[in-house]
């Protein structure tokens, strides 16, 4: 398949299925699964692809070929994209005025209002996926919990004390800054190319009025060393790092030929709730 990627560990028994989490991470372009066996903590599997063009075609293409995806995993968590999210400090919110949120939604959001309290960084999280995607997953993970895209990256901020997190896709990135164990901003964005990057990246160092010899910088997903992204990065700035703290080690031995950075985040969503 184009732009995809399966990696297994060649030892992994279907039958072993209930001792096992299954992570889907879909982005706007991305669409990766990850299958962790929770007793022995090791990972038995990673599919990724990149570059999706039509998302919705690409869950249901998979959810239909891929024997993966129909096991009786033991749970199943989802990290889904969308447009439709609102981060209220808890101090500030509602829940007995949710509309005062959801009138900020676009018109494709969904029925189905999810709310999900981050303890870390002291915040609710109100979203709706898109409606089309969201019957898909509900047809064929009746029991998923279901999370928006940036609690994978936020679970991997926890452990940072002060410093901006990037997590890159094919044609997206999400980044997090935290400063004194605090969130003070994440957000995603769509890119077509290495100039768009570095036009939201001059927009992010001026919004966030960043220190750029003093403010740690960690990357993770779909990016390299002297790739393009890479070397606008370096251009700002002095502390750059591939490498994210993760919460709980997992045995990634069938990544071993792989940049560990490429799958943290998707590895970070068994850390959801």
């Amino acid at each position: 398949m184009k732009n995809s990627i399966l990696l297994l560990d060649p030892e992994f028994d279907p039958n072993m299925a209930p001792q096992c989490n299954l992570l889907l991470r879909i982005t706007n372009d991305s669409f990766s699964y990850a299958i962790v066996n929770q007793e022995s903590r090791s990972l038995k599997a990673v599919f990724d692809e990149q570059a999706c063009s039509d998302m919705l075609q690409t869950l249901q293409t998979k959810i239909k070929n891929d024997p993966y995806l129909k096991y009786p995993y033991k749970e199943v968590k989802i990290a889904v994209s969308t447009n439709n999210c609102i981060t209220v400090p808890n101090e500030l919110y509602n829940a007995k005025d949710l509309n005062a949120y959801t009138n900020f939604f676009s018109g494709d959001a969904g029925k189905t209002l999810h709310i999900k309290n981050n303890p870390a960084f002291d915040f609710t999280s109100i979203f709706n996926l898109e409606q089309k995607i969201e019957d898909e997953l509900d047809l064929h993970f009746t029991l998923a919990s279901k999370h928006e895209q940036s609690i994978a990256l936020l679970n991997l901020a926890d452990n940072v004390a002060e410093g901006l997190l990037f997590d890159f896709t094919a044609g997206s990135f999400t980044v997090v800054q935290v400063a004194n164990n605090k969130l003070v901003f994440k957000n995603s964005f769509d890119i077509e190319n290495a100039e768009e990057f570095n036009y939201y990246l001059l927009l992010l160092i001026k919004q966030l009025k960043l220190d750029l010899t003093q403010v740690p910088v960690f990357l993770c997903g779909i990016i390299n060393e002297k790739d393009s992204n890479h070397t606008i990065l370096q251009k700002y700035f002095k502390k750059l790092k591939f490498s994210l703290p993760r919460n709980e080690e997992i045995d990634c031995t069938i990544l071993e030929d792989m940049p560990a950075y490429y799958y943290s985040t998707l590895l970070a969503i068994d850390l959801c709730v």
